[in-house]
């Protein structure tokens, strides 16, 4: 019973320090998130004006580069509301175990904890380093690091295939590879996020950057059907209008 309270005290102090950073970062974010997006929204609005002349031409490169930068910066602020959204669930999950646990006495069996293996660990430990592993290898990312990105996430999916993580690396791993310009492999990966987790948030996502990637490859075709997809199985994604815009321009070619 004491160690069970002091599971609790300890996993409450993580709850408080959890809720604390959220507070102090993750509730600016959605703010910036929607000021940059919209900020990008502006820049491809006006970035058609001016092709005439080499003035018009030089800001409309000028503003790709900066759309494009802003976009890098919204991907990152997405990423790390997905970091601290697992950190909170992982923290939480853990207090009502410390709970159930003390709950039940010292003579009842631990109550199991997600991320916790066969081996007689204490819960907290394995899922502490398959957070720490997932947060490593997103760091890699978001540094700009797709070497380390690709190396890191390979890791950390051989050594949890069944994580709660595991879509979310496989689509950041896909996007490293894209980064890297091996275009075959993150059509792989991209495909292997829509296919085996055709629910999850990153699904219509990674059937886009699928249609990116076939489109870098010269398969203007295969592409077409990835945009397509997109808009049969996802209408509603916010990547249903670049796919349909996407077959447009494939139409018009």
């Amino acid at each position: 019973m004491h160690a069970s309270l002091e599971r609790i005290a300890r996993c409450g102090a993580r709850w408080a320090l959890l809720v604390a950073v959220v507070a102090a970062v993750g509730c600016a974010t959605p703010a910036e998130l929607r000021k940059l997006q919209n900020r990008v929204t502006d820049l491809e609005r006006t970035g058609g004006g001016g092709k005439g002349s080499d003035a018009g031409r030089g800001r409309v490169a000028e503003i790709g580069a900066e759309v494009e930068e802003l976009k890098r910066a919204v991907d990152g602020l997405n990423g790390r509301l997905e970091v601290m959204d697992r950190q909170v669930q992982v923290a939480l999950e853990e207090a009502r175990a410390a709970r159930s646990e003390a709950n039940t006495g010292a003579g009842a069996a631990p109550t199991a904890v997600p991320g916790a293996n066969a081996s007689g660990a204490g819960p907290g430990d394995p899922v502490s380093q398959e957070v720490q592993s997932y947060r490593d290898a997103h760091t890699k990312w978001r540094e700009g690091d797709a070497a380390g990105c690709v190396d890191l996430f390979g890791k950390f999916l051989q050594t949890y295939p069944a994580s709660d993580y595991a879509d979310d690396a496989t689509y950041w791993l896909a996007d490293c590879y894209f980064k890297q310009g091996n275009f075959s492999a993150a059509v792989l990966r991209f495909d292997d996020v829509a296919r085996q987790y055709p629910s999850g948030d990153k699904a219509a996502d990674a059937l886009y950057r699928q249609g990116e990637a076939l489109l870098r490859m010269g398969h203007g075709t295969a592409a077409g059907n990835a945009f397509e997809k997109v808009l049969r199985d996802y209408p509603e994604s916010s990547r249903a209008p670049e796919a349909k815009r996407q077959l447009a321009l494939l139409g018009a070619g």
